[in-house]
């Protein structure tokens, strides 16, 4: 069973950047696309950003298209979300989530409420304050 554990959240203001990372501690990432999901209560928990196998696809949500990017090092087993120009709307609790999605599936919507993904982590806060 693959756990997977988010780091990089906390409380910043607006304008200012965060990285996310996701790992999966003493396992690998590297057979699995990997998406980063947030949640704002009592909004529904929604996929933002998506990265296939090897790194070359990607899917970034239109919300934060411009200012989030999703990378990968299957070497070091990490994939990251850079978050620049956060806003107060930013603000929730992001996820990572792994599954055996294809390549066509990793650049439309389809994974997007959560579908293909088998291994979640716990999640980890982000707050944007002024």
């Amino acid at each position: 069973h693959l756990q997977l554990v988010e780091s990089g959240g906390g409380l910043v203001q607006p304008g200012e950047s965060l990285t996310l990372s996701c790992v999966a501690p003493g396992d690998t990432l590297a057979p699995f696309a990997v998406a980063w999901f947030r949640q704002a209560p009592p909004e529904e928990r929604l996929g933002i950003s998506c990265i296939n196998k090897n790194g070359e696809k990607t899917y970034i949500a239109d919300s934060v298209k411009g200012r989030f990017t999703i990378a990968r090092d299957n070497a070091q087993g990490t994939v990251t979300l850079r978050m620049n120009n956060l806003q107060l709307e930013d603000s929730a609790i992001y996820f990572c989530a792994a599954g055996d999605i294809d390549d066509f599936q990793v650049v439309t919507p389809f994974w997007i409420r959560g579908h293909g993904m088998d291994y979640w982590g716990k999640g980890i806060l982000v707050t944007v304050s002024s």
